[in-house]
Parts: C-alpha cells; structure tokens; sequence
C-alpha cells in the first residue's frame, strides 16, 4: 500500500546557490517506483516541470545570459572605446613613423584632427556586433562550466577547458567584428601619414576647409568590398590570430575570475558575494588576461589591417608576422598598446560581471530565479 507522510520539496539553483521551496504538502510513496509523489495530480504535474526546468537551469536562462552579455557589453563599449582606438593605433604604427608618444597624445592628436567623435570611429560596428560576441562568449563559458561539472566538482583544468571552448565559439563574431573595426580605426592614422605625420595633426585648423579631410568609409562599404574580392573569407581574415588570442585569454580569465569572485563569498553558509567584489574580480581578472595575450593581439591587428603607410610591412601569416617584428621592431613591440588592452578590457568584463550581479536580463524577462517559482 502506498505509504502517505508529508515533505517539503526543495531545489537548488546551482549558480545563485540559493534553495527554493516549490511543495509543501502531503504525498504518497509509491514502492513499484520507490519515490514521493504529491496527492495532488495537478500539483504533481508543477512539481515535475519546476524540478525539470531548474535542473536543466543553464538551458532556460540562456535568453537572460544573452541579454546580460549585450548589456553589459554596449555599456562597457561606449564607456572604454576611445581608448581601444588609441590601442589599435599605437600597435599599428612602426618604428621611425611614430606619430603617437602614448596613449593620452594619441587621443588628443585625434580628436584635434578628426574632432571629438573621431575617438568613436568604428564604435557603430562595435556596438551592433558586441551583443552576440559578448552574449556567446559568458553563455558558452556557463554552458561548458555547467556540462563539465555533471561528472563531479569543477577542476580548475575542467574551469580552464570550458573557457577555451567559450573562446573557440566566440570568434564566429570576434573576427568580423574585429576586421571591420580596426579598417575603421586605423584610417585616422593612415590619414595623417599620407597628410606628412604629426606636423599634419598639429597644424590643422578646424576653419580652414583647405585642410585635407579624412575619407569616410563605413563598415558597409569594408564589408561589401571584401566579400566583393574574397567572399565571406574575406571577413574572417586572422582567424588563426584570433583564436590564437581569444583562447588563451578565456582560458585565463574565467578561472580567474570564479577564484576571485569565491574569495568575496561572505561566509561558507551564505555563499553570495557583494556587487562590488563582482565588479573588482572582473577588472582585475580581465586585466591579468589581456596583459598576457598582448603579443597574440598585435599580430591580430597587424594581419588584419588591410591598408598600410608607406614602407610598412606586409604579412603572409602569423609567423611571417611574428617574424618580422621581431626582427625589425625587437620584442618589446609585442607589448604596443597592452596599457590601452589592460584599461579597455578591465572595466568591460568588470562591467558585465555586475550586469549579470544584478541579473538586468532576468528583470527585463521578468525572469528572476528568486520569484519565479513563486508566481
């Protein structure tokens, strides 16, 4: 005979760490199946598919995770853009054509030639196309994260195996993305070499209409002309260098990150961690990584520049490229604009971490783990 007694059905979210209760109330014990069920068919029934959808918790939450990326990285793009211009130019130029000292004089030589919104060239790209890189990079890092974990505890070499597939899935964006910002970047600086260099910037007067203007070109128009001559090939050229970057930056950053973030947890029986220690495990994670694949980003940007300044190199590949500046620039070229990567990446993944803290995708989806199950 079923056997009737009274539980209290809990689950547990496993990336808030927090227990809900979803039943209360009598049940019966079923021998043939050896399991509980509620008296109540239909309560039966909201049980089952409650229990199904927070085991199975990465898979529902994926629209709120791809909201959260998007957010968090529009925000993080406007804020930190100017200064990933400044990056792309100074990895650019080369030894005995430097128009720019640092970071600060290359932000202030452009804005003197280009106007204010010259610092935003390329930021329309970044912005329609940082939604899905941002998205598909933290949802697949959660995905890995969450597939790895079913056969026991995460590793930090399962940790740093889920950042590497997030990085791999992430470039089908980053690279397009990539190829037509750095075109759109880069042309204030070939401007100004074909202009006579610096003396160029220094002497431009907003008044003066006789001053040679720079050529704007749209994404539209790179994105036209490149498949126009190589196809959708065109858009993926330095994919290898990508990868190359973007790899061993998720592998870094994401075990990094979720260390860190462990170290703010308030106690062992309250598991959850202040908004600002989310904030601070992002910018100092993300830092750490970008210093560390500086060198793998200048030869991105260098193969992915398609037009150069007179007597500047070429490049058939990553090694010819590698090569090359070692051999006419020394290896502290490796290390051009990784102040500029540092201060662009740090607030960006800082930024989407509290995005994703303060769960803005779950809100707009009013889809919070907290009251769903309550409604």
């Amino acid at each position: 005979m079923a056997q009737q007694q009274h539980i209290r059905y809990e689950a547990t979210l496993s990336e808030k760490k927090s227990t809900k209760t979803i039943y209360t109330g009598p049940v019966l014990y079923n021998p043939s199946l050896h399991c509980f069920r509620p008296v109540s068919l239909g309560t039966q029934l909201a049980a089952v598919l409650i229990l199904m959808q927070m085991s199975d918790l990465s898979l529902n939450s994926l629209p709120a995770k791809l909201i959260n990326g998007g957010v968090a990285g529009m925000v993080g793009v406007t804020c930190v853009f100017p200064i990933d211009l400044a990056k792309t130019r100074l990895q650019n130029q080369r030894s005995g054509q430097q128009l720019y000292k640092n970071m600060m004089d290359c932000l202030i030589k452009t804005v003197k030639a280009e106007g204010f919104f010259g610092i935003y060239r390329g930021a329309a790209v970044n912005l329609t196309l940082v939604t899905p890189e941002k998205a598909i990079k933290l949802a697949a890092n959660d995905f890995f994260r969450h597939q790895l974990s079913k056969d026991g505890g995460l590793t930090v070499l399962k940790e740093m195996l889920a950042g590497c597939c997030a990085g791999m899935c992430q470039v089908i964006v980053t690279t397009p993305m990539e190829m037509l910002k750095i075109q759109l970047q880069d042309a204030g600086r070939l401007a100004t070499l074909k202009m006579g260099g610096t003396s160029a910037v220094l002497t431009r007067s907003y008044n003066t209409s006789l001053t040679p203007q720079v050529t704007r070109v749209s994404a539209t128009q790179i994105t036209r002309e490149l498949l126009r001559t190589n196809g959708v090939t065109g858009l993926y050229r330095g994919l290898g260098a990508t990868l190359m970057r973007d790899i061993p930056f998720s592998v870094v950053y994401f075990p990094l990150f979720a260390h860190l973030h462990k170290l703010g947890q308030r106690s062992p029986k309250d598991p959850s961690v202040p908004f600002y220690w989310s904030f601070m495990s992002g910018c100092l994670s993300g830092c750490v990584a970008a210093v560390v694949v500086s060198p793998c980003d200048v030869v991105k940007t260098r193969l992915q520049s398609l037009k150069k300044g007179a007597n500047e190199e070429t490049y058939n590949g990553v090694v010819d490229c590698v090569r090359k500046i070692m051999t006419k620039e020394g290896p502290g070229a490796f290390l051009k604009g990784a102040s500029c990567r540092a201060l662009v990446i740090a607030p960006l993944f800082g930024i989407a971490q509290v995005v994703y803290f303060v769960g803005v995708g779950e809100f707009l989806l009013e889809y919070t783990p907290y009251n769903i199950y309550s409604t």
